[in-house]
Protein backbone atom coordinates (compact mmCIF):
# COMPACT_ATOMS: atom_id res chain seq x y z
CA UNK A 1 0.00 0.00 0.00
CA UNK A 2 0.97 3.69 -0.76
CA UNK A 3 1.89 5.95 2.15
CA UNK A 4 -0.51 8.36 0.22
CA UNK A 5 -3.54 5.69 0.47
CA UNK A 6 -2.47 5.32 4.66
CA UNK A 7 -2.73 8.60 5.11
CA UNK A 8 -6.00 8.62 3.30
CA UNK A 9 -7.18 6.06 5.39
CA UNK A 10 -6.02 7.63 8.16
CA UNK A 11 -7.93 10.68 7.84
CA UNK A 12 -10.73 8.76 6.74
CA UNK A 13 -11.39 6.97 9.94
CA UNK A 14 -11.51 9.54 11.72
CA UNK A 15 -13.84 11.16 9.57
CA UNK A 16 -16.23 8.09 10.12
CA UNK A 17 -15.65 8.32 14.07
CA UNK A 18 -16.55 12.39 14.20
CA UNK A 19 -19.56 11.65 12.09
CA UNK A 20 -21.00 9.36 14.27
CA UNK A 21 -20.69 11.26 16.99
CA UNK A 22 -21.64 14.40 15.46
CA UNK A 23 -24.36 12.62 13.76
CA UNK A 24 -23.62 14.60 10.34
CA UNK A 25 -23.54 12.70 7.21
CA UNK A 26 -21.45 14.54 4.35
CA UNK A 27 -22.10 13.98 0.68
CA UNK A 28 -18.61 13.90 -0.27
CA UNK A 29 -15.67 13.83 1.94
CA UNK A 30 -12.42 14.49 -0.26
CA UNK A 31 -9.43 14.04 0.97
CA UNK A 32 -6.26 16.04 -0.84
CA UNK A 33 -3.10 18.39 -1.38
CA UNK A 34 -4.23 22.02 -0.10
CA UNK A 35 -1.83 24.67 0.36
CA UNK A 36 -3.54 26.80 2.71
CA UNK A 37 -5.72 25.21 4.66
CA UNK A 38 -6.22 22.19 6.39
CA UNK A 39 -9.73 21.92 5.36
CA UNK A 40 -12.97 22.74 3.94
CA UNK A 41 -17.03 22.08 4.23
CA UNK A 42 -18.74 23.53 1.18
CA UNK A 43 -22.51 24.76 1.33
CA UNK A 44 -23.23 21.62 -0.64
CA UNK A 45 -22.26 19.52 2.17
CA UNK A 46 -18.51 18.50 0.97
CA UNK A 47 -15.76 18.04 3.13
CA UNK A 48 -12.14 18.60 1.97
CA UNK A 49 -9.33 18.11 4.21
CA UNK A 50 -5.62 18.00 3.83
CA UNK A 51 -3.72 15.02 2.86
CA UNK A 52 -0.78 16.32 5.12
CA UNK A 53 -3.50 16.35 8.12
CA UNK A 54 -2.21 12.75 8.28
CA UNK A 55 0.80 13.88 9.12
CA UNK A 56 -0.55 15.89 12.41
CA UNK A 57 -0.90 14.56 15.71
CA UNK A 58 -3.92 12.60 16.61
CA UNK A 59 -5.64 15.89 18.54
CA UNK A 60 -5.03 18.43 15.58
CA UNK A 61 -6.48 15.89 13.40
CA UNK A 62 -9.50 15.60 15.53
CA UNK A 63 -9.83 19.56 15.74
CA UNK A 64 -9.55 20.07 11.82
CA UNK A 65 -12.11 17.11 11.02
CA UNK A 66 -14.92 18.58 13.96
CA UNK A 67 -14.36 21.59 12.89
CA UNK A 68 -15.40 21.17 9.13
CA UNK A 69 -17.88 18.63 10.25
CA UNK A 70 -19.70 20.79 12.57
CA UNK A 71 -20.48 23.53 9.72
CA UNK A 72 -22.69 20.94 8.44
CA UNK A 73 -24.91 21.81 11.10
CA UNK A 74 -23.64 25.35 11.63
CA UNK A 75 -22.69 26.97 8.70
CA UNK A 76 -20.85 29.84 10.66
CA UNK A 77 -18.50 30.83 13.68
CA UNK A 78 -20.81 31.97 15.85
CA UNK A 79 -22.03 31.39 19.40
CA UNK A 80 -23.58 28.02 18.70
CA UNK A 81 -20.44 26.54 16.50
CA UNK A 82 -18.17 27.74 19.23
CA UNK A 83 -20.63 26.48 21.74
CA UNK A 84 -20.56 23.28 20.24
CA UNK A 85 -16.97 23.05 19.60
CA UNK A 86 -16.32 23.69 23.58
CA UNK A 87 -18.35 20.30 23.96
CA UNK A 88 -16.85 17.97 21.54
CA UNK A 89 -13.20 19.50 21.28
CA UNK A 90 -13.12 21.04 24.67
CA UNK A 91 -9.35 22.17 24.32
CA UNK A 92 -10.43 23.52 20.27
CA UNK A 93 -9.28 26.97 20.66
CA UNK A 94 -5.58 26.19 21.76
CA UNK A 95 -5.71 23.79 18.92
CA UNK A 96 -6.81 26.68 16.83
CA UNK A 97 -3.59 28.44 17.87
CA UNK A 98 -1.82 25.65 16.30
CA UNK A 99 -3.41 26.66 12.68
Amino acid sequence: MHLHDERRRTICNRVDFWAQRLSVHPRLVRVQKMTRKWGSCSNTGIITLAIDLADQEPGFQDFVIAHELLHLRVPNHGKLFNSLMSVHVPDWKERNLQR
